[in-house]
């Protein structure tokens, strides 16, 4: 089982996760990203998938048309980890690469 982070912890991630909103129980961080088309979803979303899988830590998402709204918590620990922070950050920076992308 992974451990569930602190508050402390929490406080320290949300700061670099400043897009990330901690859900009022303080158990899961959200975010919607939004692209310019679909397709540019759909890649993003494939990107993520790979991160997810290599890390061994997959997100509850869904996606209609350009928008792709995620959710991250760890199950087993019953809330957050360092694995939610760090695939929040993997997808924060594969977002950042297809939006800027001409």
């Amino acid at each position: 089982m992974r451990d569930r982070l602190s508050e402390k912890d929490i406080s320290t991630n949300m700061e670099l996760c400043k897009d990330w909103a901690l859900a009022t129980d303080g158990l899961s961080i959200s975010r919607e990203f939004v692209f310019q088309s679909f397709v540019e979803a759909f890649g993003f979303m494939t990107e993520a998938a790979l991160v997810a899988e290599k890390i061994d830590h997959h997100p509850e998402w869904s996606n209609t048309w350009r928008k792709v709204k995620v959710n991250l918590t760890t199950h087993s620990a019953k809330g957050l980890t360092a694995l939610d922070f760090t695939l929040a950050k993997a997808m924060d920076q594969i977002a950042k690469k297809r939006l800027h992308s001409p």
